[in-house]
């Protein structure tokens, strides 16, 4: 086989191969049959049964090398090798050989059996035979009949694919029965097999009218079929293959003549002689033409395929899509629960119901710091990583990077200035002097606990005018103003604790919004799946049969 060969074929293994075909599908059996072959020139002959195959090989050969009756008989392919004696060799399915001088062995081991059945135990039959023309490399094959057994047909449709020419046997008296043209055209012609020369036989049988007939009907035949074969060489011959038979083995040279015999040997032994000096193989014609039968069922194949992966990949983004809407309706209903539970502890009476008394005591006590870290940054921990806990699961569903922190600064502590102490003297001021007896620098103090708010600096105006008008306060008096400074820097200190968390909140809830309720997406199903593999695979496979058989 040459090298361009030798790589089609193993295109065509890879291709079969992933087209996972059953071991008894035709084209599977096409590349093993063109896989297989010596060296030998091989002509095969086939035809149905008790067309006379056996009868015509055995004239060739000029003896009975094979079993020939008035049933048919061949059950088996028949190779007839050069050997320097008549021996037979049967290959057993089970590895043993059994060889034998003479024919003998092909009455039990190559014919049919009462139910006309093949053996199955037998892997291959060959005959040695010293024939001058076997000893120049030609090897025949005689095939079963076809049209009668499944096995048998399957059987010679792969060894056809074998040979390097083809002898179709005809009946004269039935030329081109329509079981002849059907193999004519799937068995040779759709596969490439273009080496092929007609013989027919029986015309000796018929009165010479219908000879006549059937000689115009033999150049129709000829005609619709072009065979190549040299130049001179036709694809059509009569030969009376019983007649032959006897007439070589009477060694009655007129007789055979008679029968056509020798002008069919001549044209057999042009096309092996011209063929060897071409070094032109007819299988490779042949391979390309299953070339083209396994092209098209790569595209077959990657069609169905591809509209299953399509198929599979929609189901798959639904399916997808539904879990991802799912789970944003979960994740946005916890984030929702949260931030109303943290909007709901940031609301200005909430905090001073809850802090405003344990923040005035810290004030009074001068354990702000302390205050501040134990109650209200826990607290607020506690809400903020309820709220960022549900954006994070949603950032790490979704594959979504995670939005800024929700940070807050929070407010520093505030400067109290209390008022003098009782019996401390007062200095005299101008009229519209105050004396700062309370200031809480930067803040707008609410009297008057958590019901009302008054203006910026209102507290200290009116604390600095009491101060002011009044005598020396009394003990009494001057703890009372001091409470109030402490609630007053309390409340402040709550509401702008408030408005800063209510701001970063707000900023953090915009940032947090792409991941809690951005538009859904599909990603492509992952391409690392079986048949995302195969289909490329198959791709690839039939790119490089493109390829080669485009040149």
């Amino acid at each position: 086989m040459t090298e361009n060969y030798q790589t089609l074929l193993t295109q065509l293994q890879t291709a079969i191969g992933g087209l996972e075909l059953d071991p008894s599908d035709p084209l599977r059996r096409d590349i093993a049959a063109l896989s297989t072959g010596g060296e030998a020139f091989r002509i095969a002959v086939f035809g149905p049964f008790n067309y006379g195959k056996s009868t015509l090989l055995n004239a060739l050969l000029g003896e009975r090398t094979l079993p020939i009756d008035l049933i048919p008989t061949t059950g088996a392919a028949i190779a007839v090798r050069y050997g320097p004696e008549l021996q037979t060799r049967i290959q057993l399915v089970d590895g043993h050989t059994v060889i034998g001088q003479g024919i003998d062995l092909l009455q039990q081991y190559a014919i049919l059996n009462d139910a006309r059945r093949m053996r199955e135990d037998v892997a291959s039959v060959e005959v040695w035979c010293p024939h001058p023309w076997l000893q120049t490399g030609v090897e025949l094959l005689d095939l079963p009949g076809t049209n009668d057994r499944e096995a048998q047909d399957a059987l010679v449709r792969d060894s056809l694919l074998t040979a390097d020419s083809i002898v179709q046997i005809l009946d004269g008296r039935k030329l081109m029965t329509l079981g002849e043209r059907e193999h004519l055209r799937d068995w040779l012609q759709d596969r490439g097999i273009e080496t092929v020369v007609f013989v027919v036989n029986f015309l000796n049988l018929l009165e010479p009218e219908e000879q006549q007939q059937v000689s115009q009907r033999m150049r129709f035949v000829a005609e619709s079929f072009r065979s190549k074969l040299p130049p001179g060489v036709s694809n059509l011959y009569r030969v009376d293959a019983l007649p032959a038979l006897r007439a070589r083995l009477k060694g009655d040279r007129a007789a055979a003549q008679a029968s056509g015999l020798p002008t069919f040997e001549t044209a057999l032994q042009t096309i092996v002689q011209t063929q060897r000096e071409r070094g032109w193989q007819p299988k490779g014609a042949r391979l390309r033409a299953i070339a083209q039968k396994v092209r098209e069922a790569l595209r077959l194949k990657i069609e169905r395929l591809a509209a299953d992966v399509e198929g599979q990949t929609q189901q798959q983004n639904e399916q997808q899509l539904a879990l991802k809407r799912k789970a944003q309706t979960i994740l946005q209903k916890g984030y929702s629960d949260s931030i109303s539970r943290l909007r709901d502890w940031l609301t200005y009476p909430n905090l001073l119901q809850n802090y405003g008394q344990t923040l005035t005591e810290a004030f009074r006590t001068g354990t702000f710091i302390i205050w501040e870290s134990n109650q209200l940054r826990p607290d607020w921990d506690t809400h903020r990583k309820a709220v960022i806990h549900w954006v994070h699961k949603a950032c790490d569903f979704f594959g979504l990077p995670q939005p800024a922190d929700l940070w807050l600064s929070f407010p520093p502590e505030p400067t109290l200035e209390m008022p003098p102490p009782e019996g401390t003297p007062t200095s005299k001021s101008k009229p519209d002097e105050v004396a700062p007896v309370a200031i809480a620098t930067g803040l707008g103090l609410v009297m008057g606990g958590p019901v009302g708010a008054a203006v910026l600096g209102g507290a200290s105006f009116l604390l600095n005018r009491m101060a002011s008008t009044a005598p020396n306060p009394s003990p009494q008096s001057n703890n009372i103003q001091i409470e109030q400074i402490y609630r007053n820097a309390a409340a402040e200190y709550l509401m702008q604790f408030n408005q800063s968390a209510l701001q970063a909140l707000e900023t953090y809830e915009q940032n947090a919004k792409a991941a809690i309720d951005g538009p859904l997406t599909v990603e492509v199903s992952d391409s690392n799946t079986p048949q995302h593999h195969q289909l490329r695979f198959l791709r690839s496979t039939l790119a490089e049969l493109d390829r080669y058989l485009s040149k």
